[in-house]
């Protein structure tokens, strides 16, 4: 799994994976939706049926770069076409706020961001594990790294070591002050102030692999299963085994 997120058109839980995206309910199996099998390793939901994704096609074309660029779904992942950076841009982690994309490009190590889809505004070069953006202030970025946690007050152009902060690998600006994180141990940890402070929460077995949280709903996938809570990652419940 490189991505989950919730389609506001039916609150179903969509997860994106090595080998496409997969709708996942809360009673039966993950279903694949559509015939692709993209390796999807950026995803995020804009909107009601509306995704944008970025990683790897399932038919790679002779001579081109394996990358797809920045692609979108508007048929909530039953089909899909690309926006920009074909063959240019691997993006493992994205965000959409503040009418912006900000997409993480694993070929270059470079936070880019685009108010149209297509232009890019390439910001720093951090080797991050992944991102996220206050929806607060278009500027505040916080971004996990071997170091640490790391914060940008510029939009992402130059990072400065979050101090006091745990060691988390994902993240995730729910709203407002609230940020959620997991590190590598699947302790889940919430701060209330912009990350200022954090509270461990929760906790999930096996190795954290994608985060999302909307309100007092997280939702945590592992290499083996995806794990839900609705108390803020104060408990979890295995949402689906994957293996």
């Amino acid at each position: 799994m490189h991505g989950l997120g919730v389609n506001p058109a039916d609150g179903m839980l969509y997860a994106a994976s090595h080998f496409g995206v997969f709708t996942v309910p809360a009673d039966k199996a993950p279903e694949r939706v559509g015939d692709r099998t993209q390796d999807t390793m950026g995803f995020v939901v804009v909107g009601p049926n509306h995704f944008l994704g970025s990683g790897h096609p399932d038919r790679p074309e002779p001579g081109t770069a394996p990358h797809l660029g920045l692609i979108e779904s508007k048929d909530a992942g039953r089909t899909w076409q690309t926006l920009s950076l074909k063959g240019a841009a691997d993006f493992h982690s994205l965000e959409v706020k503040h009418n912006r994309v900000y997409g993480y490009n694993s070929q270059n190590g470079q936070l880019m961001v685009s108010e149209n889809q297509r232009d890019w505004d390439t910001r720093g070069r951090v080797a991050m594990a992944d991102f996220t953006v206050s929806p607060a202030d278009p500027d505040v970025v916080l971004a996990t790294t071997r170091e640490g946690l790391v914060r940008s007050t510029d939009g992402g152009r130059t990072f400065a070591a979050a101090a006091g902060s745990p060691r988390l690998v994902l993240l995730d600006w729910s709203e407002g002050e609230v940020v959620f994180g997991v590190g590598m141990d699947g302790i889940v940890h919430v701060s209330g102030d912009s990350a200022a402070t954090w509270t461990a929460k929760g906790r999930v077995t096996g190795t954290p692999a994608a985060l999302a949280a909307k309100g007092s709903a997280v939702y945590v996938a592992t290499e083996s299963a995806i794990h839900a809570s609705t108390d803020s990652g104060g408990t979890f419940t295995l949402r689906q085994a994957l293996k």
